[in-house]
């Protein structure tokens, strides 16, 4: 008998991982299994290095050294690109204008006033005292001495109907004043407040948001904008709406100049040289309708000079460096669109201030030959000493390692969701197997989340995806998002009271976002629903014969994203719809729905009969 150490390597968009056994015969003993983040794009030579640490990790547990394996065997990994197409990129330009909408946590006083911007010390110098002004107020000066500046401008009959201040002393400075005004305080660039220009300043009462200054009408009678201009000034609304506070300012001729570049067109082509036209302006729906209409998806070509050709042909291109092809030779083999809301950001505003535009995401499955995973299996090869193979396709690998799971058996049908893609198998009694590889899983849920909330941090919106949230109340209860109180005996971190938290295994993460907790489990939920349950339902359709889900009776869930703690049960409510029951795999029973690929991989190689 003749004994071999295999190890089955299953390299994702977001983890990489790795089995190893002891095969003798036909049979194989598990000895140990680990998992490591993904170096570079998946399928690219970048991949070496996470593969090396991984079995490096695997070895120790398996208290083997790395020449003692045989084989190792990599799945034929397939890159999976996501990207953002907006229906509309728009960037407004505000000649000579400003615009402050940051949202204090302690603004002063309420109501409207508009007036001309001057300094605090210059407000007793104005020369035409007959009109109104919005004082600006830089950290120079205490507000002890502000409110009697301000209170003796108005003894002399100065009108001033609101202050714009640096520092956090909104409600000092109006407990202090005899004519209570609006006040909008840290506004950390004071400086570039234009002085002597004409500015509006609202601030609406706690519990409240403004109302005027977020209307486009409103900010047209303010500024007696022409109705061309009020089309324009609409995004500087827009990016207001929802704020306690706000002040816009604008010169006299200051001109509001839009310019944009659009989301376009790409075309879908299939076989026989079938072309569908869809425009991103369409949204997601009509996008997905048309594709599905296409028996099956040759490649997509996008519309130069607009953000959705740019996308494309970026992708194509990057690709091309990474494996040395030609732009030519690669190819978008599937795509999934859904519909999203991007954030744009608006010159002209001093605090960083967003407009919400409804968008498309869009991920897309890119289609290259084998030469880039054979790449990286001859490299691992140079470089370990070890003899390398590329294996079969990843559902394929996928089911074998699911049928590890105790109590299932052929027939069977997978839905495996990891990171980049969502991919389903079925294996009949004979053993034939049907599969399919779909664009679109986890990576693609943490890039809505990280865009709908306007959060600029991929590692934060990650953790918003996997964990849930809950709300600090005080030093020892905290309440969940769904409603019921936790009570704590040890006293959370200061740092979190009153935050909106992340509970983390053995950590709470304070979210800097104002967005309450019910609007970030909404935003979560709804992007996990949009993309998995989407494309669960897409895959599973192309493994069924007949197409009709109604003829499936059970399927297993593996990857990943089965681990999460919300998506399973999503899955599992939008399949019983269809009689479909639905379960979490538990491979070799004991790892969960970990490790399918990789346990498959040493499981199909028996199976060929590599070593005889």
């Amino acid at each position: 008998m003749v004994k071999k150490i295999l190890a089955g390597v299953d390299i994702g968009n977001s983890s990489t991982e790795v089995a190893i056994a002891c095969v003798e015969d036909d049979h194989a003993y598990f000895l140990s299994q680990h998992l490591v983040k993904t170096t570079g794009i998946k399928g690219t030579t970048d991949n070496v290095k996470g593969i090396r640490l991984a079995l490096q990790e695997a070895v120790k547990k398996a208290d083997i050294e790395l020449k003692d394996i045989d084989l190792i065997r990599l799945n034929d990994a397939v890159p999976v690109i996501g990207d953002l197409a907006m229906d509309l990129i728009s960037e407004t330009i505000i000649t000579e204008s400003s615009m402050i909408g940051h949202n204090p946590d302690t603004p002063g006083g309420a109501g409207l006033g508009v007036g001309t911007t001057v300094l605090i010390d210059q407000l007793l110098n104005v020369e035409e005292k007959e009109q109104d002004y919005i004082a600006v107020i830089p950290n120079l000066f205490d507000y002890e001495w502000v409110a009697h500046r301000l209170n003796q401008a108005k003894s002399v009959g100065i009108s001033v109907t609101g202050a714009i201040v640096q520092k956090d002393d909104g409600v000092l400075i109006h407990n202090r004043l005899y004519k209570k005004i609006p006040i909008v305080d840290e506004v950390a660039l004071i400086d570039k407040v234009p002085l002597l220009k004409l500015a509006a300043i609202e601030v609406a009462l706690p519990g409240h948001v403004i109302r005027t200054l977020s209307n486009p009408y409103g900010l047209s009678t303010v500024f007696q904008l022409d109705p061309d201009q009020t089309l324009q000034i609409a995004l500087v609304a827009k990016a207001l709406v929802g704020n306690r506070s706000a002040v816009v300012i604008r010169t006299p001729q200051g001109e509001v100049v839009e310019r944009k570049i659009e989301a376009g067109r790409f075309m879908l082509i299939g076989t026989n040289n079938r072309q569908l036209e869809v425009s991103i302006n369409d949204g997601a729906e009509s996008i997905m309708k048309k594709y599905e209409k296409l028996e099956t998806l040759i490649d997509v070509k996008g519309e130069t000079g607009t953000n959705v050709g740019g996308m494309f042909n970026g992708l194509r291109h990057d690709l091309a460096q990474l494996t040395g092809q030609s732009p030519l030779e690669i190819t978008i083999s599937d795509l999934l669109a859904v519909d999203a809301v991007i954030p744009t950001s608006i010159s002209g505003s001093m605090a960083g201030e967003l407009s919400m535009e409804s968008g498309v995401a869009l991920a897309s499955m890119v289609k290259t030959d084998k030469v880039p995973v054979q790449k990286v299996a001859s490299l691992l090869e140079k470089e370990m000493g070890i003899e390398v193979e590329v294996g079969g396709v990843e559902a394929e690998m996928a089911i074998r390692g699911a049928l590890t799971t105790p109590g299932t058996r052929k027939p069977i049908v997978i839905l495996d969701m990891g990171g980049g893609s969502t991919d389903a198998a079925m294996m009949n009694e004979s053993g034939n197997i049907i599969s399919s590889h779909l664009a679109g899983a986890g990576d693609m849920v943490t890039m809505l989340i990280n865009s709908e909330l306007a959060l600029r941090d991929k590692e934060l919106a990650e953790k918003i995806k996997k964990f849930p949230l809950g709300k600090v109340l005080s030093l020892f209860h905290m309440q969940l998002e769904d409603g019921t109180m936790l009570f704590s005996e040890e006293p959370f971190p200061p740092y979190t009271f009153g935050k909106v938290v992340i509970r983390e295994e053995k950590d709470l993460t304070p979210l800097s976002t104002k967005v309450s907790m019910e609007k970030v489990r909404e935003i979560r939920r709804s992007a996990k629903r949009r993309v998995f349950l989407t494309n669960a339902l897409r895959a599973l359709k192309r493994v069924i014969p007949t197409g009709n889900l109604k003829h499936l009776s059970f399927v297993v869930m593996v990857g990943g994203s089965a681990l999460d703690f919300e998506i399973p049960q999503m899955l599992t409510e939008e399949l019983g719809k269809y009689g479909i029951v639905a379960g979490f795999a538990n491979i070799r029973g004991t790892e969960g729905p970990r490790n399918a690929v990789a346990t498959g991989l040493v499981l199909s190689s028996i199976r060929h009969e590599v070593f005889k």
